[in-house]
């Protein structure tokens, strides 16, 4: 958002490339930042554009929820631009490590409802959705906390 002009050209055709293959995503926004809410609609449309005729689960995230005092976009605010984009709406803060695993965890699911119901399938040519992987391991933050690993890397 805040890079200079010729930066954002230089990643441009880094980003469309990375939403060919994308089934989900996390649209975020800054709450200290109204400017970031704003451009949220632009952000939609671009991956709508690069990914048809795909489409992407997103979940709307506001993150910095931790600075609450600083807040320039109240969360009902928020929450009506989740609606009525057809999406879910989630604060975060990844400094206090408040739902940032949710966030993920939240459109997993959602991809994963969408792919039991057929909304979401296997497609020749697509790399969104792919069949046969089967993790031997999951691993939560919770885990690692229990365990006094600080990493699962």
């Amino acid at each position: 958002i805040f890079a200079p002009f010729g930066l954002l050209l230089r990643f441009r055709s880094i980003t469309r490339a990375y939403y060919r293959n994308s089934v989900g995503g996390l649209l975020l926004f800054d709450i200290t930042n109204r400017r970031s809410f704003q451009n949220v609609h632009e952000w939609l449309e671009e991956t709508k554009v690069h990914v048809q005729p795909y489409q992407i689960v997103f979940v709307l995230v506001g993150h910095k929820c931790d600075l609450d005092t600083q807040r320039q976009v109240t969360r009902h605010e928020a929450e009506k631009l989740a609606v009525a984009y057809g999406m879910r709406y989630i604060e975060t803060s990844a400094r206090d490590a408040i739902n940032v695993e949710k966030a993920f965890t939240d459109l997993t699911r959602d991809i994963y409802e969408l792919v039991k119901r057929g909304e979401i399938s296997i497609q020749e040519g697509w790399e969104g959705v792919k069949s046969g992987f089967v993790p031997n391991v999951v691993h939560s933050s919770e885990e690692v906390v229990k365990s006094d690993r600080r990493c699962l890397c």
